[in-house]
């Protein structure tokens, strides 16, 4: 679960509140000129990190062994007040965009609250430096916009691939047949995502398949894939659409089979196949999620949402998985279908972190102002960052996470801009770590659109595309016509298909009348 209890975006000096597995791209990092990015490997674990909540039992009124006093950073130097703090959950999710694209694609703009920026920004994956241990590597780069006063700082993320040694997989596949899904781009690939994932799965994985319209089905009850190939082979062609849409006695069913089949040391999850359109049962997320979140916390039964269907309940879809400690993405296609579950299937069952959170520590002597793009629903309170109690986000083996900040410098200042830190639980024996990066001032002096910085462009683009559609307002945001140009451009430079798609879905939206601001100096 991905614990929303405060909106932390944007905050200004005094304390006043202001106001993403689609397309996998490598390309090299940037650093701003005139100074370095530094990024910190050393793991600093849970008693060198900031004043963590009074803990019961503990000694010395209230702290735990080898804490700091409150209200110091890891030197005894003041640490920043608490209103210069930018805390989230971390998200792989990237449904959001994969929505996106299908509606452009049908000649439609999608609504404004579908838009989640953080699913845009993480939907590409920036070669940051990967760790050698099970961790993460914290990298921080940025430059300059061309709105006066305003930069860029993007913190990024990156986990271990995985080399082929992964726990064995116990998969629950709860399948929408309801009748929407016999619309073409639904059941059917449905049905060859999961045929793709029979032949993928190794022998020592098991699978089952749970079937849903009015009522639900148990068509596969739990079992080790080895020799029963050909048998899963014979449920997944036999599913057929019939009556209406009960998510409700769909995922219980699930959880019930998932539960009755865990295996000890196995990957335990069920993911949803669907196009997230209820209308019989219970067809609130809320009234579904408490018996996702208790087998969640019972089990460690996680929830992957796997969307289809040009008409898509992309909302309902996200609260299920947020609250089952889950991912959401979106496959409109045979191409996006084989990506996420053959390419990326690894990511998807090897978890490297549990309860992942990142928080970012704004210098108030350089910055004036902040404003967090995207993660609006992944908000942690600040003084929660490091409560164990408190949920955050899983992330899997060779995975990237990004966050983009428009950051308002002082004039005239120099020194540290931000500090990132990145706290997670290990998925075995859930003891905590933490690793920090930072950026100074001298690191954002060169402009985002000059030479040398492909890898932050991308993220730029992304951001500021999700920020148009939303009509969200980031400062520097170029029009939509200006975005597509550089987005073309990028995807000339890299050969990148992915890029090549995302150049499309921007001059799509261009030309179906998406937001663009006329004072923008790119306006024409």
């Amino acid at each position: 679960m991905k614990r929303t209890t405060r909106r932390t975006t944007r905050r200004r000096a005094g304390g006043a509140l202001a106001g993403s597995l689609a397309g996998v791209l490598l390309i090299a990092g940037c650093a701003g000129g005139g100074g370095a990015t530094r990024s910190s490997a050393e793991d600093t674990r849970a008693d060198r990190g900031a004043a963590a909540p009074q803990r019961p039992g503990a000694p010395d009124g209230g702290k735990a062994a080898g804490e700091r006093t409150p209200g110091t950073d890891s030197e005894g130097r003041p640490a920043p007040a608490p209103d210069r703090l930018s805390t989230f959950a971390l998200d792989v999710d990237t449904a959001s965009y994969g929505y996106a694209r299908r509606v452009l694609a049908e000649g439609r703009l999608p609504a404004p609250g579908d838009i989640r920026p953080e699913e845009f920004v993480n939907s590409f994956k920036p070669d940051y430096p990967r760790p050698q241990d099970n961790g993460f590597s914290v990298t921080v780069d940025g430059a300059r916009t061309d709105a006066p006063g305003w930069s860029l700082v993007r913190v990024g993320l990156a986990t271990r691939p995985s080399e082929g040694e992964r726990p064995p997989a116990a998969l629950t596949f709860v399948v929408d047949v309801s009748g929407s899904m016999g619309e073409p781009g639904r059941l059917d690939l449905v049905k060859e995502s999961l045929g793709l994932l029979a032949d993928r799965l190794r022998d020592d994985d098991s699978l089952a398949i749970v079937t849903f319209s009015s009522e639900a089905e148990t068509r596969l009850p739990m079992t080790r894939v080895g020799a029963h190939r050909g048998r899963i082979h014979e449920v997944v062609d036999s599913l057929e659409t019939s009556s209406s849409t009960n998510v409700e006695a769909g995922v219980r069913t699930g959880y019930d089979v998932a539960v009755e089949g865990r295996r000890k040391g196995a990957t335990n999850r069920v993911v949803l196949l669907s196009d997230a359109l209820a209308n019989t049962g219970d067809t609130e997320a809320a009234g579904i999620l408490e018996r996702i979140d208790t087998e969640r916390r019972r089990y460690g039964i996680t929830l992957f949402g796997v969307g289809v269907g040009s008409d898509y309940g992309d909302a309902f879809m996200e609260e299920l998985a947020d609250k089952g400690d889950g991912h959401t993405t979106y496959v409109g296609s045979p191409e996006q279908a084989r990506k996420v579950f053959v390419d990326q299937l690894p990511g998807h069952v090897e978890l490297r972190a549990r309860d992942a959170k990142a928080q970012v520590a704004f210098d108030p002597r350089t910055v004036a102002d902040f404003k967090l793009i995207g993660y609006d629903n992944r908000a942690v309170a600040d003084e929660d960052f490091r409560d164990d109690r408190v949920d955050g986000g899983e992330v899997g083996a060779g995975h990237t996470v990004t966050a983009l900040y428009a950051v308002k410098l002082r004039p005239g200042q120099r020194g540290r801009v931000a500090t990132a830190t990145v706290r997670w639980l290990d998925p075995a024996t859930r003891a905590p770590h933490e690793r920090s990066g930072t950026v100074d001032a001298a690191a954002l002096t060169a402009p985002v659109w000059g030479p040398g910085h492909d890898s932050l462009q991308l993220t730029a683009i992304a951001a500021y595309f999700a920020d148009r559609l939303r009509e969200g307002g980031v400062p520097g945001a170029p029009p939509l016509s200006a975005l597509a140009a550089r987005a073309g451009a990028l995807a000339d430079r890299a050969r990148s298909a992915s890029v090549r798609e995302l150049a499309e879905a921007i001059r799509q939206a261009d030309r179906l009348g998406g937001s663009a601001d006329p004072s923008d100096p790119y306006a024409d």
